[in-house]
């Protein structure tokens, strides 16, 4: 019989209660460099490597194309503004959560957009006793970002054994994710994908990216994890 093995976790809006933190922050800043961004923007494209969302706007709005360095810069200055702000809270049901995975022999690993390092650096703070660090892929890890598939079977690959039994295929991995773009890349990747809603999106923007699940909460997903973890993968 088939069974899951690993579970790779977004980050923001799915481990941390931060998006309404990271969208004020997306706005403010751009702004600065003269691109206009909505807070909704920002949802819609939260899992891209941030670089690329800014070249991307900014040949939108701007219709010049900029380097990987100037995206950075101006990143860093939306990265500034975020860190400004109060910590973002773990969401309920979190560490629960990964109580029950790794007591389930699965593996566990983190696939984030970010560049931002004190931000990888409070994963380990947070979420060490599940986690090792070579479990987590970070913007720095891809040469595509989401919604490639390239982040989630990197972290597949990064939660895999040195044999090739040891190896993990698509299938036998879940994602965790809360935004169009991630989704989009867990199903990409082929994996059984579960959509978080935990932001203002409606469910529809969610389940136009065909996820095998949505649900609203962390917590919800904890308390259903018996069930959801013993599904058949495909």
């Amino acid at each position: 019989m088939k069974a899951f093995r690993c579970v790779l976790f977004d980050m923001d809006g799915v481990l941390y209660d931060s998006m309404p933190l990271h969208a004020k922050a997306w706005v403010e800043a751009m702004q600065t460099f003269g691109i206009s961004m909505t807070e909704h923007e920002a949802y819609m494209t939260e899992g891209q490597r941030g670089i690329d969302t800014i070249r991307q706007m900014v040949f939108e709005q701007q219709h010049r194309t900029i380097s990987e360095a100037e995206a950075q810069a101006m990143y860093d200055e939306k990265a500034r503004l975020f860190h400004l702000n109060p910590k973002a809270p773990v969401f309920k049901g979190v560490t629960a959560l990964m109580e029950k995975i790794k007591a389930d022999g699965l593996e566990i690993g983190i696939v984030t957009g970010s560049g931002q390092r004190p931000l990888i650096k409070r994963l380990l703070d947070d979420f060490g006793t599940y986690v090792e660090a070579s479990h987590i892929v970070t913007a720095y890890d891809v040469v595509h970002g989401k919604p490639s598939a390239e982040p989630y079977l990197t972290g597949l690959q990064k939660c895999s054994g040195p044999s090739e039994e040891e190896r993990l295929r698509p299938w036998e991995g879940i994602v965790v994710e809360n935004a169009p773009m991630g989704v989009r890349a867990g199903v990409a990747a082929g994996c059984f994908t579960i959509a978080v809603n935990s932001g203002p999106l409606p469910d529809e923007v969610l389940l136009a990216e065909h996820p095998d699940l949505l649900l609203h909460s962390i917590d919800e997903l904890q308390r259903g994890w018996d069930g959801i973890s013993r599904q058949q993968p495909h």
